[in-house]
């Protein structure tokens, strides 16, 4: 299938890789042309804006940092919605405010574009793996078209209603990993200042109910001293300022 795939930058590069890998031609663009390398090197076709991927492509993607930018992308001057073709789908994998995933799908819609919202959750590492975990919120006959094509990217895709649910299942999603990885933090910290050796701890509680994927993945890192980043915290910090705007 000739996919488009509108944005490159943490996420979308190796999801974009996946989708090569699996087999799919790719149309990409990114406003900043040298994350296309990659994907160019790896046979994918130029687009010159999102309105060319999508003139050529019956299936978009978009991996975008937050609402306003998938609104450009797709409502813009040169976005999507002035080259979508009838009948073709847009899946909008970044993590953006529900309301503005209605918004866009509404307006798709009176050009003849479906659209599922897809955020993923499991970082660049499981971007790379090809291992996320996708949550779609759309119509479920387009879901089951595109659904090959997700599980290119991730070991699960779920369907969780319509249009705005994938990304309330996201900010739910986010909500419990900043309070899993706080709480690990402030009880590794009690842990050492109050004289047990932090990995001890680590071992003795994971296999309890306090034992997460975050804290599995989170805390050898932390006691190993390695405190790389896998995260904007700006988007962190947009995540969870979405989920407040959702809740009130």
């Amino acid at each position: 299938m000739k996919i488009g795939f509108i944005g490159l930058g943490i996420m979308g590069k190796p999801m974009a890789a996946n989708l090569s890998k699996a087999g799919h031609q790719l149309v990409v663009y990114d406003v900043v042309p040298d994350r296309m390398a990659d994907a160019l090197a790896k046979g994918a076709e130029r687009g010159s804006s999102p309105a060319d991927v999508a003139s050529r492509c019956d299936l978009v993607i978009t991996m975008l940092p937050n609402s306003p930018h998938v609104k450009e992308a797709a409502l813009g001057a040169h976005g999507i919605a002035e080259g979508a073709r009838r009948g073709s789908v847009l899946v909008d994998m970044s993590s953006i405010a529900p309301a503005v995933s209605r918004e866009v799908a509404g307006a798709l819609a009176a050009k003849g574009m479906e659209m599922l919202d897809a955020p993923v959750s499991g970082g660049e590492p499981k971007a790379v793996d090809g291992t996320l975990a996708i949550m779609v919120g759309g119509n479920a006959g387009v879901f089951e078209k595109v659904k090959p094509v997700l599980l290119a990217m991730g070991s699960s895709a779920v369907l969780c209603g319509p249009i705005g649910s994938g990304n309330v299942t996201k900010l739910a999603n986010q909500i419990i990993v900043a309070l899993n990885i706080a709480a690990m933090s402030e009880a590794l910290v009690l842990a050492t200042k109050a004289g047990v050796n932090p990995e001890t701890v680590f071992d003795a509680v994971k296999g309890g109910l306090a034992g997460s994927t975050v804290l599995n993945a989170k805390a050898p890192m932390v006691l190993a001293g390695n405190f790389k980043p896998g995260f904007r915290i700006e988007l962190h910090i947009k995540d969870l300022q979405n989920a407040l705007d959702t809740a009130h």
